[in-house]
């Protein structure tokens, strides 16, 4: 149980490190990551918050199994939205797609553990 409450906190906080970078949302890169992306500027700005959200509900312990669960259903659908927003603009699978499937691998293993942990707790 230990292990697998070490693989949760360490998968869990990775993506929410990551997520935090939608503080950003505002820069030229991000526009600049839009606009190469094919994305209406406010879609951006809707993930971004998204994301800002998502890490909460992940992080805070306290938060309910079910707002849990959709943070991780947003997350899955980001991921895989990333991944065929690039590859529909001709990017390179590498650097770019395996971002999203190195991440979308995280969220798995982040999903895996929590629900692991939440049967040791029954």
């Amino acid at each position: 149980m230990k292990t697998t409450k070490i693989i949760y906190w360490v998968s869990t906080g990775i993506i929410s490190l990551f997520s935090l970078g939608a503080i950003q949302m505002n820069s030229q890169m991000a526009i600049d990551g839009a606009n190469h992306l094919l994305i209406p500027r406010y879609l951006g700005i809707e993930v971004s918050i998204g994301q800002l959200i998502g890490c909460v509900l992940l992080i805070i312990p306290a938060v309910p199994v079910r707002f849990k669960e959709w943070a991780y259903v947003a997350y899955g659908i980001m991921y895989i939205t990333a991944l065929n927003a690039h590859l529909a603009v001709g990017d390179a699978f590498i650097p770019f797609g395996i971002m999203a499937v190195i991440f979308f691998t995280l969220l798995l293993t982040s999903y895996i553990s929590f629900h692991k942990l939440q049967e040791a707790k029954k």
